[in-house]
């Protein structure tokens, strides 16, 4: 198993060692001790999925105060550009994003820590997408950030006039009203 740093802080891209022979494949998904050894050592008590066609975005989003969520993401089948924003107080790293394609072939996972917004688009005819979170989902807590903000130019590799966005997703604010 290996991880690939990023160029933000905190924010690890995970490869299992995939094992092939005629019958198929194996891999560990998850495993505490080898997670425990980069440093990410808080519990995960939530596990969502969700399933998606092509071009739909969700995103970009994340939980604040004492309800913010550190997730550990992968794509079970299709593929995604995985998007998230560094939103830390402070951080050296603040406002910059960070995307990489998660697919069923690559099998590769992203660990999102606590201060960053997240979200993806679906590059594939679908994409089911799970993730584990370190802490419980609060409505009251959820903030967001526009898929689209000018400041922010991320790069979807995706049609934005084509891409299929919540009525939610396409009120919320820009980095600069954080």
């Amino acid at each position: 198993m290996s991880f690939i740093q990023t160029p933000i802080e905190g924010l690890l891209v995970f490869e299992p060692k995939v094992f092939f022979d005629d019958r198929g494949y194996f891999f560990e998904s998850f495993n505490s001790r080898v997670w425990e050894e980069v440093g990410v050592t808080r519990p995960f008590v939530q596990d969502n999925q969700a399933r998606s066609t092509i071009g739909v975005l969700r995103g970009l989003h994340f939980q604040t105060g004492e309800m913010a969520q550190a997730k550990l993401v992968r794509v079970i089948e299709g593929e995604v550009l995985d998007v998230v924003v560094d939103i830390r107080a402070g951080s050296a790293t603040y406002g910059q994003w960070y995307g990489i394609r998660l697919s069923s072939e690559n099998k590769r996972q992203m660990y999102v820590p606590r201060g960053f917004a997240h979200g993806y688009v679906v590059l594939s005819e679908t994409a089911e997408f799970a993730y584990k979170c370190d802490n419980f989902y609060s409505k009251a807590h959820e903030g967001g950030i526009r898929f689209d903000d000018p400041e922010l130019k991320i790069d979807w590799e995706f049609d934005l006039n084509q891409v299929i966005v919540s009525e939610k997703d396409l009120v919320l604010g820009f980095l600069k009203d954080l």
